[in-house]
């Protein structure tokens, strides 16, 4: 190791607050050790990321420290863009957040104690009756509106909801949680916590891909800024590093070695207005799952980095500027950069992109998912038939038609705005059926089948989502195919250059036109089927009001040029399907006996006999309409199954509810085009919900007694008695154990994708 290396590490360690120091204990008490882990078991679950309520934010000091705010995040109705208050980016500081209109929950106010303590010891003086329903004047999920009562206006709060302190309409805190918590408030909340720093190892890691990225010279400045561009949302970390220790890529005024000194910009992608330096630093405060977008750097990694970017002799003659115009195409800011190379280095990690756009860190993502419907398959063009990659005469006639909406906020405008990228899109999509027509028909090579991020599901939670490795369900109703134009562009619409502080402007444009990539997604897959099917296929997506906005927006299809699959023409789609899981089976990360049964065995092989018999029960559930399973009706969209045998193995299920729709082509009035008969379940091992909407904790014996039980209920109070006797309400006294045990199995499982899991969605039942 060199000695610039050496110098280099220690300063970046200095520069992370790494210096050891003795912990602050008053009253015995340390909020590292003693009060931050009770907030992580009781409190994290509802404050935590922009839908915390009131903006608190108990994940580490500095939220606690910050406050509360009256002003939501989340107003699809306000004509001004908000200020942005993201924790430990916008401000640091207690006195820096209440300029920016935050208040102190923790400090007391003259005689009066913390508002902190009086909502503590509210909820702590109305103790819930076990595991019953809560009274229906409890306003729960994201349709409560929080009153974020300042200290001054405790009293009146009390007055009108003495039932709801904290925690709100849930088991509550234990005698002594409640007594550390009260003597921490009383004596001033003093709060020690250090700031997470990395290992000398990890250290080493960091100065050797800020390095990477940091490289002086045009092509390595412009691959620099296009990797970080793909990189701000990822949750960084090393193969060989601390368990539970990650790292985010950031802006900078100052190079490596020296501290940072952030350039807190809207979007990663606005003009920094100065030098900038691309480094990397801890992500602090604790771990919650919906924001938790893994993403690995290695050796390997860089070597292939390397690899894909900087061999060949391109080279670039300018670099580009920043600001509205460069925001809306990302195909001419990074023309010189070989598209091939971009568009691998994304297949490489697929899953990850996609997380990025369908789970993401917005937290409430109903703009964007109540236009996916609630279950498809993603798959991918290989590069080398992507005319995009292959063709430069196509890619320049492409590139000024894949602008994207969003950067201009009038609100006056919308219209106008969105009719004009509209018609550029249509345009694209125009050249592409017409460019592809003269190719030779699409088969099975078609296909990108590179390493097991090639198959991957999308399942909807009404207003989150959540994407997972392989195939999993029955065949969905939709199946989308990526190509390197619209991967990139739904990365850029959905994740780098959407503000979720933005304005009704900029959100309507922003779901509008992500109407318009799911559209193309579906139009790519199209061509793997017979010509003669795809008019039906598309009249059975867009049914009802979906066809007047066929004719409204969207290009027509291509269904003259034939497909060189062999498939079924009474069910092509169907045989598409089943040879692909036959054709790709390797890559399957995650096959699925129970929802799509092989003969009589619906469950996985080689686990206990137990939860195989348990599978083979639960098996009965999927794949059937509601019309015929009428218990669907009663379910949420994500319900956890907690499984336990005798001898004490558990494994954690998830039931999602997939909901029909005639058609999700329009921005309101969803719940007009449910078809709630067509109504189907997926049940698979694994948490695959940051968001569970309930749980049921039942003995593996008694699984097919819960699936009986559940096939005969034909009424909300039937469904009530199986609550009962398995259901997990939010005043189960057992509530935070079976809660977190959730947690506990996604680490036992894949240990870096655990996070604390979000209970603002958990339903009364």
């Amino acid at each position: 190791m060199s000695y610039r290396v050496v110098i280099s590490i220690a300063l970046l360690l200095f520069s992370w607050g790494a210096v050891a120091q003795s912990p602050a204990v008053t009253n015995g008490i340390s909020y590292t050790r003693d009060i931050q882990p009770i907030f992580t078991e009781k409190c994290v679950a509802c404050h935590a990321c922009y839908d915390s309520a009131c903006q608190l934010n108990l994940g580490s000091g500095e939220g606690a420290a910050r406050g509360a705010s009256k002003i939501p995040v989340y107003d699809g109705d306000r004509s001004q863009a908000a200020a942005p208050t993201r924790l430990f980016y916008d401000a640091f500081g207690k006195r820096a957040w209440q300029q920016k209109g935050f208040y102190s929950v923790l400090d007391a106010q003259g005689s009066q104690a913390a508002l902190m303590a009086r909502m503590l010891e509210l909820g702590h003086k109305a103790p819930m009756q076990p595991n019953a329903k809560l009274p229906e004047d409890i306003v729960l999920g994201l349709n409560r509106e929080n009153t974020c009562a300042m200290p001054a206006e405790f009293d009146a709060y009390a007055g009108s909801h003495p039932k709801e302190g904290m925690p709100l309409a849930v088991t509550g805190l234990t005698d002594q949680q409640y007594q550390t918590l009260q003597r921490w408030l009383a004596s001033g909340a003093p709060i020690d916590e250090q700031g997470l720093a990395p290992s000398a190892k990890e250290a080493l890691e960091v100065v050797q891909w800020e390095n990477l990225l940091n490289a002086p010279g045009a092509r390595q400045s412009l691959v620099g800024r296009w990797l970080f561009e793909h990189w701000f949302l990822a949750h960084i970390y090393f193969k060989d590093g601390e368990p539970g220790h990650f790292f985010q890529w950031v802006r900078s005024r100052t190079p490596s070695g020296q501290p940072i000194d952030l350039i807190n910009t809207r979007r990663p992608n606005d003009d920094p207005g100065t030098q900038i330096y691309y480094r990397l630093w801890p992500v602090q405060g604790v771990i919650v799952h919906k924001t938790h977008i893994t993403y690995p750097l290695s050796a390997a990694k860089m070597a292939r980095i390397k690899s894909l970017f900087y061999n060949g002799n391109w080279q670039v003659n300018a670099l580009p500027g920043y600001g509205p115009e460069r925001r809306a195409n990302p195909f001419t800011t990074f023309e010189a950069i070989p598209a091939q190379a971009r568009y691998q280095f994304m297949l490489d990690n697929a899953e990850y992109f996609v997380r990025t756009f369908i789970r993401g860190p917005v937290c409430r993502g109903q703009i964007a998912t109540d236009v996916i419907r609630d279950n498809f398959w993603a798959l991918f063009q290989a590069p080398e038939h992507d005319l995009y990659i292959t063709d430069p005469n196509y890619r320049g006639q492409a590139t000024p038609l894949l602008a994207m909406p969003g950067q201009n906020d009038d609100v006056g405008s919308v219209l106008s705005l969105w009719h004009d990228y509209r018609d550029k899109r249509n345009a694209y999509e125009a050249l592409r059926r017409d460019s592809y027509a003269d190719l030779r028909p699409p088969s099975w090579s078609s296909l990108w089948a590179g390493n097991d991020n090639a198959l991957l599901s999308i399942f909807r939670h009404f207003d989150s989502a959540s994407v997972t490795k392989g195939l999993i369900g029955d065949v969905p109703q939709t199946i989308w195919l990526f190509d390197f134009p619209l991967l990139e562009r739904t990365y850029y619409q959905l994740a780098v250059n959407f503000d979720v502080f933005g304005n009704v402007s900029h959100q309507a444009q922003t779901r509008l036109y992500f109407d318009l990539i799911r559209n193309g997604a579906e139009q790519n897959f199209l061509r793997l089927m017979p010509a003669n099917s795809r008019d039906d296929y598309l009249d059975d997506w867009y049914q009802s009001s979906g066809k007047f906005k066929m004719w409204l927006d969207y290009e027509s299809i291509d269904n003259d040029t034939p497909t060189a699959l062999k498939l079924d023409p009474k069910d092509p789609k169907r045989d598409f399907a089943m040879q692909l899981l036959t054709r790709y089976g390797e890559l399957n990360a995650n096959p699925d006996p129970i929802n799509r049964c092989d003969g009589a065995y619906c469950s996985r092989p080689n686990i206990d006999p137990d939860l195989q018999d348990a599978e083979q029960a639960l098996s009965r559930l999927t794949s059937r309409p509601a019309a015929g399973l009428k218990v669907i009706d009663q379910l949420p969209e994500a319900t956890m199954l907690r499984v336990e045998t005798a001898s004490g193995q558990r494994v954690v299920y998830s039931l999602l509810r997939n909901r029909a729709h005639s058609n999700v082509a329009f921005l309101i009035g969803e719940s007009l085009r449910y078809e709630p008969g067509l109504d189907t379940l997926t049940i698979f091992p694994g948490v695959m919900s940051s968001y569970p909407n309930f749980m049921f904790n039942i003995p593996a014996e008694q699984v097919p007694a819960f699936v009986d039980a559940m096939e005969n209920a034909k009424d909300a109070g039937s469904f009530e008695r199986i609550v009962d006797r398995w259901g997990v309400r939010r005043s189960h006294p057992q509530f935070w154990q079976y809660f977190h045990d959730l947690s506990r199995y996604i680490h036992e499982t894949d240990p870096v994708e655990e996070g604390v899991l979000d209970m603002n969605r958990y339903q009364n039942l």
